[in-house]
């Protein structure tokens, strides 16, 4: 039995979320003729209370598509220095927009409206990038699985507003967010600009994420997912798995979120462990004791089947998943003490 911990993207598609795709009502998208993505961009954009969605084949260019449609090449991006659109993406903020990030120093991958409002350059002093945009990352990834604080989103959102500046959410794990919390998509859809959630992650979907927004914002990112190579033609099929996802896959979030708070108590009580930083959803982040070499430990769970990712300078990452079942987790707890 392997057990992959590496990510909530490595989850295949449930045996009744096949049925779904398989009996997906198909068209040509980019006509915007398919009728399973006309229902899935309806169902999210009701559910966050925006005038329309629109499909993509991934979270990274929704999310630098939503940058693009904020920005102007000279343009500078607020953002925290543990942002998945600033370290995971490629450099796409400055090859795709021509765009800059100020980077915050925040906690865990969050930071406040004062520190946003100070981050903000004056409009007119030329020599500085024109602030165009403040965005965060709901849970924050690197933070692990941290839920940003709601009050704080409303503070900074009336940073944003009083300053004319565009407000985008990276919701890739918001499903995680708005469970742990007790939240809903339309307190989110009152405070963004633009939001993109993604469907491959908690909610199991092979495929797919969702950029948010006014008609006017998604009638430009139409354009944009087209110059971006996003455009694709019966895409129905990955669409009805996330309308299935989302009708049968948010409430199980909780038992992800159960078994990364039982693996966190786990390795707390483990003597090569350092530190487990707190966890409110399916992210463990935890670091080795610095005479522990990470490469070696990583290659001895390898070796009982356990595949975990080491980010670098003896911090790892576990991430628990729809695929990741009892036994497993069992299993897991068991070996995990005995690695070393």
């Amino acid at each position: 039995m392997r057990i992959n911990l590496i990510s909530d993207t490595v989850t295949r598609p449930t045996s009744k979320m096949l049925e779904a795709m398989f009996a997906a009502k198909v068209g040509d998208d980019v006509f915007k003729k398919d009728e399973s993505i006309n229902h899935l961009e309806q169902k999210v954009a009701e559910m966050f209370g925006k005038e329309a969605a629109l499909f993509f084949p991934s979270g990274t260019m929704a999310n630098q598509t939503a940058i693009k449609i904020h920005t102007n090449p000279g343009d500078q991006v607020i953002c925290d220095k543990d942002a998945h659109i600033y370290n995971y993406e490629g450099g796409g903020v400055s090859f795709n927009s021509g765009a800059s990030c100020k980077l915050i120093d925040g906690h865990r991958g969050m930071f406040t409206a004062e520190q946003a409002k100070a981050a903000i350059n004056p409009p007119d002093f030329y020599h500085s990038p024109l602030t165009a945009l403040i965005a965060i990352e709901n849970t924050a990834n690197r933070g692990g699985g941290a839920c940003w604080d709601f009050h704080e989103i409303e503070k900074i959102h009336a940073v944003a507003r009083a300053h004319g500046l565009g407000f985008h959410l990276d919701g890739a794990r918001l499903w995680n967010a708005l469970v742990a919390k007790g939240e809903t998509p339309a307190q989110y859809g009152k405070l963004f600009d633009t939001i993109s959630v993604c469907l491959s992650k908690g909610l199991g979907c092979p495929v797919g994420s969702v950029l948010l927004g006014d008609e006017e914002t998604i009638h430009k990112a139409l354009r944009i997912r087209k110059i971006l190579g996003g455009g694709m033609r019966q895409a129905g099929y990955l669409a009805a798995a996330g309308t299935y996802a989302l009708d049968h896959h948010m409430n199980r979030l909780t038992e992800d979120h159960e078994k990364a708070k039982e693996i966190g108590k786990i390795l707390e009580s483990l003597p090569f462990i350092k530190k487990v930083e707190p966890i409110e959803t399916n992210i463990i982040i935890f670091y080795l004791q610095d005479d522990i070499d990470e490469q070696m430990f990583l290659k001895k769970l390898e070796k009982m089947g356990i595949d975990l990712i080491g980010m670098g300078s003896g911090k790892l990452r576990i991430v628990t998943h729809l695929d990741y079942t009892a036994e497993m987790h069992q299993q897991f707890l068991k070996n995990i003490q005995k690695v070393i």
